[in-house]
């Protein structure tokens, strides 16, 4: 990358933080993309015009269709904010490959075996034994309210108040949203709070930092086993995805599944209707004015 270039994409990268509240994640992101899109590029970006840019479907055509999507928006914004500063007159972007991106439906369990992995974490949390109420509490925290798993690793320690049914957490970029917590999760978290030391900054403390995203992660797939589900069935994620498909299975709203997930787009949330359609025509067929009209 010449220094020309850097210095274009590091103006980019401070107005995405500072106009966008892209997160550090989502920074690091654009960066690589861009950075390897120099590479595909032969060492041009900047001033790069739509015959170069069209060289990349070629380049790309052995990439997954999601990857090919997220380079190319990457790009688009880069080349827009190009021309919203003056930096070039033209956007070459049009001539960017438009992948038909298709989002996969998220995996989830069938309640039986949520059912399961409960019941197998609270006997083995009836022992009072530290770790087992530590894993109880991420297990309510995961399910009951959807958290993802960089918020729920980096709660505060007095993040849950007594007699507070809901937390206020600030999540993808920066944006501020509530998240319900169910008496079930509170006297879970009261429990594991007891062996948290007075001075630790966080909930669940690892060594001087707070459990890592990978730690949470072997630690669902190790109660999983236990509960006799397949670790590779289950993650974090997985049971976010169950938080909202199980609302939606008892008849949430939509919205109210947008809001508690902190979706920006309730496009992004459209997808766990496709998870569960005959509960949706069940809605229909039993809910709708006509319903009980005979033909």
């Amino acid at each position: 990358m010449t220094f020309e270039d850097r210095a274009l994409v590091d103006r980019f990268l401070d107005m995405m933080a500072a106009e966008a509240g892209a997160s550090r994640n989502t920074l690091t992101a654009y960066r690589t993309d861009l950075e390897r899109a120099v590479e595909s590029l032969g060492g041009r970006l900047g001033d790069a015009d739509s015959n170069a840019l069209s060289t990349l479907g070629t380049q790309w055509r052995d990439l997954a269709p999601s990857t090919v999507a997220r380079r190319s928006a990457a790009l688009r914004r880069f080349f827009g904010f190009l021309v919203d500063e003056g930096l070039r007159k033209d956007d070459p972007s049009a001539a960017l490959p438009k992948p038909v991106h298709r989002r996969p439906l998220p995996k989830v369990l069938d309640p039986s075996e949520v059912t399961r992995l409960f019941e197998s974490a609270e006997e083995r949390a009836a022992s009072n034994e530290p770790l087992a109420l530590r894993n109880l509490a991420l297990l309510e925290l995961l399910y009951g309210s959807g958290l993802r798993a960089t918020e729920l690793v980096s709660l505060p320690r007095g993040a849950l108040r007594k007699g507070q049914p809901f937390l206020i957490l600030r999540g993808k970029g920066s944006k501020e949203r509530l998240v319900p917590i169910s008496s079930r999760a509170e006297q879970a978290v009261a429990r594991w709070r007891e062996n948290v030391p007075d001075s630790s900054p966080w909930l669940f403390p690892s060594g001087k930092k707070h459990l890592s995203r990978i730690r949470l992660y072997q630690i669902v797939r190790a109660m999983a086993g236990d509960a006799g589900i397949p670790p590779d069935r289950i993650s974090p994620h997985v049971l976010r995805h169950n938080f909202a498909t199980h609302l939606l299975s008892g008849g949430a709203d939509l919205r109210v599944v947008q809001s508690l997930l902190g979706h920006a787009d309730i496009a992004t949330t459209q997808i766990y209707t496709h998870v569960d359609s005959g509960r949706l025509v069940e809605l229909v067929n039993t809910r709708h004015p006509l319903a009980d009209r005979r033909r």
